[in-house]
């Protein structure tokens, strides 16, 4: 079962189906679509629906990040076990409104921490498209490491990479 986790101004927890409405905002913003790519979620329907493949689905994980004080919605973190990569993939996604704010390295660097704690996650794996400046900096600045370039079908990724201590 997902956990829920704190940082000092965010509440993690599991998506659930009453996260509809901020899923289909997220996903249809213009850094998702450029960067993670088209989901055809359209309608508050079709984020149910994505949000149950994603609770049926034990290879992937989703935590909303909530600010704690005003139980806003801000943002993703996901831990996704992909069949092309060989360790699970962390990533991130936020609402433009949230950035510069430091909301994804807090999500992300405490999602890190408390996966990196499993033995079966002594390496995690982090991939970007080659032009998301700002994934690239969020995933060095957080402890990974540039691994290599590589294709999935027909793009290009950057792969990272951060073993436990």
């Amino acid at each position: 079962m997902q956990k829920k986790y704190l940082t000092s101004r965010l509440v993690l927890r599991p998506v659930n189906l009453h996260d509809a409405a901020f899923i289909l905002e997220l996903l249809n913003t213009k850094g998702w679509i450029q960067f993670i790519g088209d989901r055809k979620v359209n309608t508050t329907e079709d984020s149910r629906n994505y949000i149950q493949k994603i609770m049926a689905n034990p290879h992937t994980l989703y935590w909303v990040a909530r600010l704690e004080r005003e139980h806003t919605s801000v943002g993703i973190i996901s831990f996704i076990k992909r069949s092309y990569l060989e360790h699970w993939d962390i990533g991130f996604a936020f609402l433009p409104a949230f950035f510069g704010k430091g909301y994804a390295r807090e999500s992300a660097e405490k999602i890190l921490q408390e996966m990196l704690k499993n033995p079966q996650h002594a390496t995690i794996l982090a991939t970007t498209k080659v032009d998301n400046q700002s994934s690239i900096h969020l995933i060095e600045k957080i402890g990974f490491h540039f691994k290599k370039e590589m294709e999935n079908e027909t793009e290009r990724l950057l792969l990272y990479s951060i073993t436990a201590n």
